[in-house]
């Protein structure tokens, strides 16, 4: 996936024609790839990016716009993680915890999302507050369905590493043991 798999060349124009996609091929490898949009990991990322967004800007324009900083910070650490999973990033900066960042960044998002929801709908009477409010509840079902997924996902490491570890541990106590006795 990155870097991105070189294009073949294509043929030359015949002159006077330009081609389709306008000569910048560079700003395509910024682009992720569609496998990764179509995944079920991509496609929670761009909902959850989308659904930002539009809750940021519905904030903008109501008289709640004391919440618009939260959906900013979690669109652009929406688009983040989207463009780090797109990239491979993770492989590549094996010192950071990814799971756990992206865990940690799904649980706050959404219990801020819930709780500035219920204070735009609840509190606040223009069409903007309540539209960013039922965006936002939005948001958090989507944040709660990412994060239920990462906890399933780390879950299932966690007792697939432990169980295989076990047995290379015992494995060498008895090599050592056996070193000993002779």
């Amino acid at each position: 996936m990155w870097p991105p798999d070189p294009e073949p060349e294509p043929e030359p124009e015949p002159a006077g024609r330009s081609a389709p996609g306008g000569g910048v091929p560079g700003l395509r490898a910024l682009l992720p790839a569609r496998a990764f949009l179509c995944s079920p990991k991509g496609r929670l990322l761009l909902a959850e990016s989308g659904l930002s967004f539009i809750t940021f800007v519905c904030y903008v324009a109501s008289s709640a716009s004391a919440f618009l900083t939260a959906p900013l910070l979690e669109f652009l650490l929406a688009l983040f993680f989207l463009f780090a999973d797109a990239m491979q990033l993770n492989d590549k900066w094996q010192g950071l915890c990814w799971p756990m960042m992206d865990f940690l960044r799904c649980v706050t998002a959404a219990l801020i999302y819930f709780a500035i929801s219920i204070t735009a709908v609840a509190k606040y009477s223009d069409g903007a507050s309540k539209a960013a409010g039922v965006f936002g509840f939005f948001a958090t079902i989507v944040f709660a369905i990412d994060f239920y997924l990462i906890f399933n996902d780390v879950a299932k490491f966690l007792k697939q590493g432990g169980s295989a570890e076990e047995p290379t541990a015992n494995k060498e106590e008895e090599e050592d043991s056996d070193s000993d006795s002779d």
